[in-house]
Formats: C-alpha cells, sequence, structure tokens
C-alpha cells in the first residue's frame, strides 16, 4: 500500500493507549473534552460517553453502511457497545487479546497459563508469578451484542475476521451502498500467530521470540492484503484505506514490544523506564500510517505534514460531505488536502496526553510545533526488566529539536535564543488550550466504575462462563 499510495511520517496516535486513542479517533477530540483518558476494564461498568458523537453514527445517517471488526475497548455493556455507537454489524473482541483466559494462550510476557490452570499453578509455585493474567473470565468473541465463543480460539480468529471483513465489503456494493469498514486488530498488542513457514530463510529472523513476533506481523499484513484485494475487486476507485495504529510498542513486553525505529527518547531510557507506549515520547505516539486511494492519492508519495489520528473523523466526513454537529469543539483537522494534493500543511501545535506514565491521567504534558517538542513532566512508565524511571516535573519544560535528535536525547539550551522563542509560544498555546476546555460546555465525563457483574459472561454457571453458540 505504501508503494501504490502516500506514507505519513509524522502521524501520532492521539493517545498512547488504547481507549483513549480510539475515543479520539471516533470523535475528533482530545480525551480531556471526550472523557477517554484511559483504558476501561474487564469489569467496567460504562465506556465511551454516550454524549459524544461518533464516526459512524454520522456516516449511518448519511445512508453508509457501517461495519467493524476486532477490538473495541470503548464499553462493552448496553448502550456502550459497537453496535448501538453507530456500526450495522459488529464481530470482534470487546477488549485487547490479553484480557481474558483462553485454553491455548498467546505469547505474552509472563506467560500466561490456560483457563482453568491459573490457580493450580499459583498454589504449586507458592506465589502470584503470572500478575497482570487472567483467569477467572475466558476471553469472549462477540457477534453484534452476543457472545458467541468464551472462551475463543484466538488462533482461528484471523480468519473469522478476514471472511467476515470481505463479507462487509461484498455485501455492501451488491447493495450499492457506501460502506465504513473499521478494522481495529490487535495482533500486535501481545502477538499471536502460527510457525512462519520452514522454508523461509534462517537469515529472515534470528531466534524463537523474533519469530513469534514477525509470525505474528506477517498474519496482521496478510489480513490487510486481503481487505486490499477484495477492496480493489469491487471498486478501488471510490475507496479510501487509511492504516494506522493507536499507540507505540508495550515497551515492558521485552521481545514481544516490537520496535521504536529511531524514536527511543534517548534522554529518559538514560535514567531508566520507558520511552514507548503510555508515554509522550515520539516511540508512544508517531505510528506507521498509509493512505491508499488509486487514482485520487498520489502513489508512492511521502508527506510529513503534523497529523493525528484525531484527523480521520473531519477528513472522512469532508470526503463523505457529512457536516458534524455544531454543537462541540472538535480538535482533528480536515487532512484531504495533504492526502489528496501533497499539500504539508498539519496541526501548528499538537498535544499529547499522560496515557498512563507519570501524572495525572490525560493530562497535556508534551507539546509539539513544527520541529520542536516540548515536555512538562516525565518518568513513570515501566521499560524492559521492570525499570520506570522517576517521576520529573520540568518547569522550564524539556524541548528538543526533532529535526536533528529524533531519539529525543539532548534538550535545547534554555538560555539559548531559540529555546526562549519556542518556550513562550508552547506555552501561551498550552494555557490557551487548557482554558478552552475548562469552559467549553461540550465536555463529557467518562464513567468508570467497576462491577463484577459487567464482566462479558454468557454462561455465569460454567468455569470462566465457557460456551461456544458457533456453527
Amino acid at each position: 500500500m505504501a508503494e501504490q499510495g502516500l506514507r505519513l511520517t509524522d502521524f501520532h496516535s492521539p493517545a498512547s493507549t488504547c481507549s483513549p486513542s480510539r475515543a479520539a479517533i471516533l470523535t475528533g477530540r482530545y480525551g480531556l473534552r471526550n472523557g477517554v483518558t484511559h483504558n476501561f476494564a474487564v469489569d467496567s461498568v460504562a465506556g465511551l460517553p454516550l454524549s459524544e458523537v461518533t464516526l459512524p453514527q454520522l456516516l449511518q445517517k448519511a445512508g453508509y453502511y457501517t461495519g467493524m471488526i476486532g477490538k473495541w475497548h470503548l464499553g462493552h455493556n448496553g448502550p456502550y457497545r459497537p453496535t448501538n455507537r453507530g456500526f450495522n454489524y459488529y464481530l470482534g473482541i470487546p477488549y485487547s487479546n490479553d484480557m481474558g483466559c483462553t485454553d491455548i494462550p498467546g505469547y505474552n510476557l509472563p506467560q500466561c497459563f490456560p483457563c482453568g490452570r491459573y490457580g493450580l499453578e499459583v498454589f504449586r509455585l507458592k506465589k502470584n508469578v503470572h500478575k497482570g493474567c487472567y483467569s477467572k473470565v475466558g476471553l469472549p468473541l462477540i457477534e453484534n451484542s452476543s457472545i458467541v465463543e468464551q472462551p475463543l480460539d484466538l488462533w482461528t480468529l484471523t480468519e473469522q475476521y478476514k471472511s467476515a471483513a470481505i463479507r462487509i465489503i461484498h455485501n455492501a456494493r451488491e447493495q450499492g451502498k457506501p460502506y465504513l469498514l473499521y478494522l481495529a486488530l490487535s495482533h500486535m498488542h501481545v502477538p499471536l500467530a502460527p510457525p512462519l513457514p520452514s522454508d523461509l530463510p534462517s537469515s529472515t529472523y534470528h531466534s524463537d521470540d523474533v519469530n513469534v513476533y514477525i509470525s505474528s506481523l506477517q498474519e496482521m499484513d496478510n489480513l490487510v492484503g486481503a481487505v486490499k484485494v477484495a477492496s480493489d475487486d469491487t471498486d478501488k476507485d471510490n475507496t479510501l484505506i487509511w492504516f494506522t495504529g493507536d499507540n507505540g510498542p508495550w515497551e515492558q513486553k521485552c521481545q514481544y514490544a516490537g520496535n521504536v525505529g529511531p524514536f527511543i527518547g534517548k534522554w529518559q531510557t538514560s535514567r531508566g523506564g520507558g520511552s514507548a507506549k503510555q508515554t509522550t515520547w515520539e516511540g508512544g505516539h508517531r505510528v506507521p500510517t498509509i493512505a491508499y486511494w488509486p487514482g485520487r492519492v498520489p502513489a508512492n508519495t511521502t508527506s510529513s505534514a503534523l497529523l493525528s489520528g484525531m484527523d480521520i473523523f473531519p477528513t472522512l466526513l469532508s470526503l463523505a460531505g457529512v457536516i458534524p454537529p455544531s454543537d462541540r469543539h472538535y480538535d482533528g483537522i480536515d487532512a484531504t488536502n495533504t492526502l489528496l494534493h501533497g499539500e504539508q500543511n498539519g496541526h501548528e501545535f499538537l498535544f499529547h496526553p499522560n496515557s498512563g506514565a507519570a501524572g495525572t491521567f490525560g493530562d497535556v504534558q508534551t507539546v509539539r510545533t513544527g520541529k520542536h517538542k516540548a515536555f512538562y513532566i516525565t518518568g513513570a512508565a515501566e521499560a524492559c526488566g521492570g525499570s520506570t524511571g522517576r517521576q520529573q516535573l520540568h518547569d522550564p519544560p524539556l524541548i528538543f529539536d526533532l529535526n536533528y535528535d529524533k531519539s529525543e536525547e539532548t534538550p535545547l539550551d534554555v538560555r539559548s535564543p531559540e529555546y526562549q522563542a519556542v518556550a513562550e509560544r508552547i506555552s501561551r498555546q498550552r494555557e490557551k488550550l487548557l482554558w478552552d476546555i475548562a469552559t467549553d460546555k461540550s465536555v463529557s465525563t467518562a464513567d468508570y466504575s467497576k462491577n463484577k457483574a459487567a464482566a462479558p459472561c454468557c454462561d455465569p454457571k460454567q468455569a470462566v462462563c465457557r460456551c461456544h453458540m458457533q456453527g
């Protein structure tokens, strides 16, 4: 797709973890406005506030068939389910693929036991060696509003997703309807895939752990390829595919985390702690992004425009000729001219919220403008090996020049004229945003309360809620 489309090299997830990033993509608003500032849990009662208007809701009203496949993570009960937030059809996992036990677990760190074995193993080992593993509720597969399998079979999930995606594309075109397909894959959250073919050269990978990650990446690539082929075969001249991610690698997963490339956050890693997922270092939110639309998006091109996942909302609505409600403030910008005409205009200022590292969830801790990036707080994210690095407040802020320092290693000298000019502009815009949000009457508040009864369970009488309703 990159060779045949546009690669966006300065594109950022709206947050550095799952729920807030997805909420911002679907609403075009920062988490401080839409209310979603951190992840929802297995036993969360609610989800994305019902006062928020989503992209699929608006397109559905405009006559689009809307389907979603994969990870939702914005509420799995009652009105918070995907089919009540604008999707005609849903098939997937209500949260991450490691937030429930399975009979054949995927690869994780720590490695989790299959359903039913957790208690016996912990008793034998006399300690809880599997903190972070889920044992009491099987991972559910949900179709529309019904659990069809619990625990699901992770090893057949890709084929089920592929079949559903292709069916949505073909059915929409047979009915002569425009469509939105939101395909939210979790292959790289914690890797899962069958082994690579034995005939691949050994130079392709270096160890079993790398083999696992490559294999999972290949599995995801094959699924994306199948969707692309189905789209091309039906109506490629009228179909935009937008490929992106919701956060950077989960560093504490070590060999199963992935790679941040040059965006290593060296200032932080040299002091201990993580600099990828959950953080506002580049490795936490700069994500691979491609726009593909034959005949409309110029082939084999790149753009360094400063863009965000929040821009998907206004851009798709603009292309569809749909006007969003005027009773609220949107933070995303219309990137149509960047996609179709090569313009390099992006955000003048882009704000990155805390997504689980130091400070308060959702707080604007980092500000980007042009080549400069300012940090007001750092630390407290876990790295591979368990170090977190101490929380540090920065007043004045750390400011990096990303053109010359992609690894974010050496901040500008606070005494330099360059620093003084940038710090003043950034400080003024940050204060302006915070005041704007504080006085915004359209701000929503998410309910993060929990109740054990809120966990998805198709048969409470069975261990881990076991059931199988397919076929």
